[in-house]
């Protein structure tokens, strides 16, 4: 066990504490950090501080996705004078286990959002963004939410949504008190980690005085405490045109799988395939002889729809024409990026019709010309193939050494009467005899004509 004990006399009980190894790590870290804290007070360290509060206009109002732009601010007429005790009860009681709609994604978190009463939301763009993917994603835009937990402070009143992003008692978890006969935990620990959210909504310079439907006209941006049904608490969430297109039972490409759901339901059937090195899931609604639709779906998104009506040709759709709807300003991300750019593998694509093609690779600098007066844009050009003539005397089982060229036949005269054959000097080797004349007595078996046994 860790821990001090006191003697058994100075207690009439044999209680003990123990802490777990948890605990004391966090113990042991924190003795660290303070340390190394000193030590580099003491060294006079350069110190670098890195901004992560989404402040920044960078980051703040970068080109994102419609959901973690940044919102538009309210305008609620706030009393001046501070919230009395008798208001803030009622308040509790009011906001306690209430309901409602997450208009955004709510992230994880100890931190949580910052929504300024009548003003902006922190952390907004890019930060926004990044605060749901490493901490995670509590609700989704059109998830029911239940307040959990309400807390006031001097200027804030503090919200927590489903359970909150903390465990309850989390340093009594680590605590386990008992007797003699064993030690049992102060608070049962499941393993279940938080899987709440956290939002903050701060005033100027106090809590003011309000009522209940205005501190939801202050939420509305995140949280909305209407009545609605499933579907119109997730069509609200999107751009007009999106939200009628799925009202509409309308299946865009681009679209996710819960907008494919909100406007079509469940599938008939669904199959998996292969398209060469791309896997997709296949969707398919309807029968005939009404339209049959095929729903393309690669990860969580529809990436081609293809509609077979009777008596007419199918159509197909492979334009994402809802990614430009979900942005801040309806265009493609790669358009907005002009510092961006896109390198395709292997070759570049020449269009042979409006461009040359480049310049064979060259040794070469620039302007400079090769002996023959060649330009080195030239240079390296192969002309027409030439192939070899056929060797007449060539002999496949006969060495080729041992092969002697045969000088060329004389011309044969304009007269009937055939020439006599030349006779061959010492320097030159004997000629090919005409044919139907026998070969000499003393000629190698090389230089008898060919047909001749």
């Amino acid at each position: 066990m860790i821990g001090s004990y006191l003697p058994r006399r100075s207690r009439p009980l044999d209680w003990h504490v123990r802490i777990s190894p948890s605990a004391n790590r966090v113990r042991l870290c924190a003795t660290v950090l303070a340390a190394s804290a000193v030590f580099a007070c003491c060294a006079h360290a350069q110190v670098i501080t890195i901004d992560t509060s989404g402040k920044n206009a960078t980051t703040a109002d970068g080109t994102v996705d419609r959901r973690y732009q940044q919102i538009e601010p309210t305008h609620v007429e706030l009393a001046k004078v501070e919230i009395n005790p008798k208001t803030r009860t009622e308040l509790l009681r009011l906001m306690q286990a209430e309901q409602g709609f997450a208009m955004r994604p709510l992230p994880r978190g100890h931190k949580g959002l910052i929504l300024i009463a009548n003003g902006k939301l922190e952390p907004a763009g890019e930060a926004y963004l990044n605060m749901v993917i490493q901490e995670g994603l509590c609700a989704k835009p059109g998830d029911r939410v239940v307040i959990s937990d309400v807390k006031f402070e001097r200027n804030k009143m503090i919200f927590e949504f489903n359970g909150g992003p903390d465990l309850k008692h989390r340093i009594l978890r680590h605590v386990e008190i008992g007797g003699s006969m064993g030690t049992s935990p102060v608070v049962q620990d499941d393993g279940t980690p938080a899987t709440g959210s956290r939002l903050t909504l701060e005033f100027r310079n106090h809590v003011p005085e309000m009522t209940g439907a205005d501190v939801k006209a202050l939420l509305a941006p995140l949280i909305s405490f209407d009545v609605k049904t499933p579907v119109q608490a997730f069509t609200d969430t999107l751009p007009p045109q999106l939200k009628q297109a799925i009202l509409s039972h309308q299946v865009l490409v681009g679209m996710s799988t819960d907008m494919v759901l909100f406007a079509k339901g469940q599938p008939l059937t669904k199959s998996r395939e292969m398209d060469g090195q791309e896997p997709f899931e296949e969707w398919i609604y309807g029968k005939p002889p009404d339209p049959v639709y095929f729903v393309r779906i690669n990860g969580n998104r529809v990436i081609r729809l293809e509609v077979a009506k009777i008596g007419e040709a199918v159509q197909v759709f492979s334009t994402d024409v809802v990614s430009g709807m979900m942005r801040t300003d309806g265009t493609p991300v790669i358009a907005q990026n002009a510092h961006v750019r896109v390198v395709k593998e292997g070759d570049a694509e020449v269009d042979p019709n409006k461009e040359a093609a480049p310049a064979p690779p060259s040794l070469l600098k620039p302007g400079e010309q090769t002996g023959d007066g060649h330009d080195k844009n030239t240079a390296g050009q192969m002309g027409p193939v030439q192939p070899p003539k056929p060797n007449p005397e060539y002999q496949p089982d006969v060495n080729p050494e041992d092969q002697q060229p045969s000088a060329p036949a004389p011309a044969q005269p304009a007269s009937t009467q055939p020439a006599a054959p030349a006779q061959p000097s010492s320097s030159q080797a004997p000629s090919r005899p005409p044919s139907g004349t026998p070969p000499a007595p003393n000629s190698s078996p090389s230089q008898r004509p060919s047909g001749t046994n």
